[in-house]
């Protein structure tokens, strides 16, 4: 492996400690330099071409990137790209568009200037939105990163009451983060909802609320047209079956939560109503 290759696997930067353990001599690095293969962002620093920016700056700033933008080194859910900064500095300096956070407590990324999950999460329960929040712990609970007892713990005092009410949306198991956004939106709606619910005739459905609606979040493996039929079979065997089923994607979820529940709530006000259908086709065709 040459220098770029090895700085390529860390995002296009490395300090020169790493660089000499991993078998690169002054010498090399020094012509790597001259050569203009490699730049020295400062004393200790050095960067191929395509160095990832986020790396860049926290390297240039001397600090660790946390809370929403490290969750990419961690794969966790996001909502949104945010367009600031986080980072955890040594410094506490004020630095433009970069949103500070406190220091980390907890080992750092093995080989990145990016603070360690836990210390990440942390920052994140403070920092971010209810939901944003929300679905980066999940992700890392289902990935089995850590787990919410581990965050409570660290948690303590009033000024993280709310941090904690987060961690007890957090689900046993969700597939995507539409799952626990729903869950959240559904219950909080008054509604008694069942994840992964086995549904007979239909097999295991994302939502189960009240007993009788089947929700089903979709994502983009649903718009291939084997899914889709796949999806309209399920559907079939619902109805067939006593259960009314509704399908949302990924911006009804994220983005109109509200309607997506009225929706729900309409179905089940209808169903109650017998709304859907007239009793009598139960019985047998009309007589002649």
């Amino acid at each position: 492996m040459d220098i770029v290759d090895f700085l390529r696997s860390r995002e296009g930067a490395a300090t020169a400690q790493a660089l000499y353990a991993a078998g690169f001599t002054r010498r090399a690095l020094a012509k790597a330099v001259s050569e203009g293969i490699v730049t020295r962002l400062h004393r200790g620093v050095y960067l191929s071409r395509k160095a990832a920016p986020d790396v860049v700056a926290a390297f240039r700033a001397n600090g660790k990137l946390t809370c929403v933008s490290a969750a990419r080194f961690y794969r966790l859910w996001t909502l949104d790209s945010a367009n600031d900064l986080h980072l955890s500095c040594g410094t506490g300096l004020a630095r433009h568009q970069v949103v500070h956070h406190g220091q980390c407590i907890h080992p750092d990324h093995p080989f990145l200037p990016v603070a360690g999950v836990g210390d990440v999460l942390l920052h994140a329960l403070r920092c971010l939105p209810e939901l944003e929040s929300l679905v980066m712990v999940q992700s890392a609970v289902s990935q089995a990163l850590l787990t919410t007892k581990f965050l409570k713990n660290k948690m303590g005092g009033n000024r993280n009451g709310k941090a904690r009410a987060i961690l007890d949306l957090v689900l046993p198991r969700a597939d995507s983060l539409l799952e626990v956004l729903a869950h959240t939106h559904f219950t909080r709606a008054g509604l008694r909802v069942k994840m992964h619910a086995d549904v007979p005739g239909v097999g295991e459905v994302d939502c189960l609320i009240e007993g009788c609606v089947i929700v089903e979040l979709d994502g983009g493996t649903h718009f291939k047209p084997k899914q889709v039929k796949k999806d309209w079979y399920r559907s079939n065997s619902g109805l067939s079956g006593g259960f009314m089923s509704l399908h949302y994607y990924y911006a009804d979820v994220v983005y109109q939560p509200q309607k997506m529940v009225d929706e729900v709530l309409a179905v089940l006000a209808n169903k109650e109503a017998g709304r859907y259908g007239p009793l009598r086709y139960l019985a047998g065709p009309p007589p002649s």
